[in-house]
């Protein structure tokens, strides 16, 4: 019991100064609890196995998918229009939707389903995400704590009173709990949490400065558009009638020579309906067979693109010339597929003096040159006969995945700042019906119990769904979506609680708080129970927690002769309303990366808020549910 309880406190003095990684701490005290055997191996690993670690990795993919295909950025720009300029409004509406939200979802997954959704508000409206996403976590507990699928200790404290009725330890006649019988109680802690946290999150969740250790800053797609000027030298041609340029290649037509037109890429229509448009962007490659219907995106001078147009009978659709009656809409880059970046040309480079047609980027690399950036000079036009020289700068465009394979000459070029990363910002907008088809199914899976499907596997559905209908690019990017911290924090975590019961350390305060506050009175009797409760749900799961608190506070209230209903609603709300930690519960654990808080963050705004919602929960249960 001992080497338990010193264990538990040195990690907690660890998490609290913020020197170590909090994943490592958590590691280590895993590690010790092994190498003086209070836990066997499978013990201690278990944490890795468990359904909520395995749930939390699946919804960091859900929440990817919801980012990346820019449902987030929708949701959010809606919920943005109610708050207006208003911090405080938005504020308010995050609190709000999340804790309704709360109520008929598990918090994990509503913070999940939040979490994207409120990073892009506060991008959007330049409020602070660290000020945002800990009243989030902390609102859906709130929520939870609503009705009585909410939250694991709802449903434990209504087993528990349960059982002591049909055991004959409670007399009949005391109230059942029913589903919104929790409702009262949630609103209350609603209203607290949006009061106590509105000023401390201002204090102590301010925004960090970010730190950019003197990197240069990687221009962002949308920069390189408007540098190279692409938007004002872009055109589009429809194929949308009879054309003798049906069934021929791009080098069959000799676009650039006769022209001096460069062909950047072709959309062509793979089907749509009006729930999902399908996109199908491909580079203008010289094997690539032109067909009915296609738009030929260009790269030239307008009149030799007019010309272009006159010759193959093409519908030019674009904003510089008065051609563009009947028009759909404004010629636009995306880059979903296709992307463009800049490469730098080495003093060593084998390219230079030579032309852009002999360099053989299209057949070597697949890739377009649109640009040459000489000094202070864009060279934008007639590209093909222009000699590469050392220090020339040039915006290339090809896929994402050629894009990539151009670091392999390293002798030849430097490619400049970081693409992939850039395309990973790209949103997919048009899988976001996709997208939000599956958190709707997801929910309904976890809220409604008459459908045969365990929370966990409709998550892990709902994440290969995402990977396999494209809203995220591919597996790769699946897995970065998950931060690996945070895993690794809470499942090294979990353990601890078997440890503590094993020990004995859990019962030794329970019984503590039975001999020394029972006889005492009901609202001291009330307080301990709720003070033993809030302080173990610091150290271990809020779950674990109401299961070993949920009988003591029982038999305390049969000790005393009170209603046991006031003190089994203690257990559940401080199990449910910890905020002094960020592993205690799976929502504080999710939206540590996001918000890069530190485990004083919690204590500094999650701390003063527990312990006033305790000082209320003990005056207000017994006016809601007399002893």
């Amino acid at each position: 019991m001992i080497a338990t309880i010193i264990i538990l406190l040195v990690s907690a003095a660890l998490f609290v100064s913020g020197r170590f990684r909090s994943d490592m701490v958590a590691l280590c005290a895993l590690l010790a609890l092994l190498l003086c055997q209070i836990l066997t191996p499978d013990e201690a690993l278990a944490g890795f196995s468990n359904s909520t670690v395995i749930m939390m990795i699946g919804l960091f993919i859900v929440g990817g998918g919801i980012f990346q295909t820019g449902l987030a950025k929708m949701i959010g720009g809606q919920v943005i229009k109610l708050a207006g300029t208003s911090q405080t409004r938005l504020f308010l509406l995050v609190m709000l939707v999340t804790a309704l939200i709360g109520g008929f979802v598990s918090n994990t997954g509503t913070v999940a389903l939040m979490l994207p959704i409120v990073v892009s508000m506060a991008a959007y409206s330049g409020a602070s995400a660290r000020r945002l996403l800990m009243p989030l976590a902390f609102a859906s507990s709130m929520g939870g704590m609503m009705t009585l699928i909410g939250t694991p200790p709802n449903l434990i404290i209504q087993d528990t009173l349960n059982n002591a009725k049909a055991s004959g330890l409670v007399p009949a006649s005391v109230q059942d709990i029913s589903f919104f019988t929790f409702l009262p109680v949630g609103l209350i802690t609603l209203a607290v949490g949006i009061l106590v946290l509105m000023p401390l999150t201002k204090v102590f969740l301010t925004p960090k400065e970010k730190n950019n250790d003197g990197k240069q800053k990687s221009k962002s797609l949308k920069e390189l558009v408007k540098e190279y000027g692409l938007s004002e030298n872009l055109f589009r041609v429809h194929i949308n009638g009879p054309s003798e340029a049906v069934g021929k290649t791009i080098v069959d037509l000799d676009i650039y020579r006769r022209y001096g037109i460069n062909v950047m890429e072709l959309r062509r229509s793979a089907g749509h309906n009006k729930f999902v448009r399908t996109v199908n962007q491909q580079l203008a490659s010289p094997a690539l067979v032109l067909q009915q219907g296609d738009v030929l995106y260009l790269s030239g001078d307008p009149e030799k693109v007019q010309q272009l147009a006159q010759d193959f009978s093409f519908r030019l659709l674009d904003i510089h010339t008065d051609e563009i009656e009947g028009s759909s809409s404004n010629a636009s880059l995306d880059f979903y597929d296709i992307g463009i970046a800049e490469i730098l040309i080495m003093p060593s480079s084998s390219m230079i003096n030579r032309t852009i047609i002999d360099a053989g980027f299209r057949s070597k690399f697949n890739i377009n040159v649109l640009g040459i950036r000489r000094k202070n000079e864009y060279l934008l036009h007639d590209l093909g006969g222009q000699k590469m020289q050392n220090a020339d700068v040039l915006l290339v465009q090809g896929t994402w995945k050629d894009i990539a394979r151009l670091r392999n000459e390293s002798d030849n070029w430097v490619v400049l700042g970081e693409p992939l990363q850039e395309a990973a910002k790209v949103t997919l907008d048009y899988k976001a019906p996709v997208a939000a088809a599956i958190m709707i199914a997801m929910i309904l899976m976890m809220a409604v119990d008459s459908i045969p499907v365990a929370p966990v596997t409709s998550v892990l559905l709902a994440a290969v769904l995402m990977v396999a209908t494209g809203c995220i690019r591919n597996v790769e990017a699946a897995y970065k979506t998950i931060n690996w911290q945070t895993i690794v924090l809470f499942a090294a975590m979990l353990p601890m609680s078997t440890a503590l019961e094993k020990t004995g350390v859990s019962g030794a305060i329970a019984d503590f708080i039975v001999s020394n506050f029972g006889t005492a009175g009901p609202y001291v009797a009330l307080a301990a129970v709720y003070a033993a409760t809030s302080v173990m749900t610091i150290f271990i799961s809020n779950t674990v927690t109401a299961v070993l608190m949920a009988p003591i506070a029982l038999q305390c209230a049969i000790g005393i002769g009170a209603s046991p209903l006031p003190f089994l609603f203690a257990v559940t709300v401080a199990a449910s309303m910890c905020f002094a930690s960020p592993f205690s519960t799976p929502p504080n654990a999710l939206v540590m990366p996001a918000g890069q808080y530190t485990f004083m963050d919690y204590i500094k705004v999650g701390l003063p808020l527990q312990i006033l919602m305790g000082v209320v929960m003990v005056f207000v249960l017994p006016l809601l549910f007399p002893f």
